[in-house]
């Protein structure tokens, strides 16, 4: 099981466990702490969570920023890939494709899925869909990340 799996399942079992999760999650990547991720699920070709609308991430019109939807989108990610991947393989982001299709004008939830054959095929390119999700239901960002994933080399 990965580091971040064991972490989920241990930190859910507590009271504020999702809290402390998203603390901890965060310091690993301490650049994900600006947009206050709070995670709802993870589990295998899944994650989610939500990022607070609040000041701090608005931009000029006080919607939730761009780039700030897009490093929630990274940490659902993230986050998928380390509880997918398999324990003989590594993985380093190589790009991402984003549409901007509505305001964020409230909470958004960032949503990240694979299916699992994705993560058994000789194809290093592995395509991660994304998507913000406003409140109200409207999709407000929806896009694919992509990986690059590789066996990992060999131990010495």
């Amino acid at each position: 099981m990965s580091q971040v799996l064991t972490l989920w399942n241990k930190t859910t079992a507590l009271p504020q466990g999702k809290r402390i999760f998203s603390l901890l999650f965060s310091q690993k990547a301490p650049y994900f702490a600006t947009i206050h991720p709070r995670f709802q699920e993870i589990r295998p070709n899944y994650a989610e969570l939500v990022i607070p609308k609040r000041r701090a991430v608005h931009n000029h019109i006080k919607t939730v920023h761009a780039i700030a939807l897009c490093n929630g989108l990274e940490a659902a990610m993230g986050a998928l890939a380390e509880v997918t991947i398999p324990a003989d393989k590594r993985w380093i982001p190589k790009g991402m494709d984003i549409s901007y299709t509505a305001k964020a004008t409230s909470d958004i939830t960032c949503i990240a899925e694979t299916d699992p054959e994705q993560w058994t095929s000789d194809n290093p390119d592995l395509p991660v869909r994304v998507k913000g999700v406003r409140d109200d239901g409207e999709v407000v960002i929806e896009g694919v990340i992509k990986l690059w994933v590789t066996p990992k080399a060999p131990k010495k």
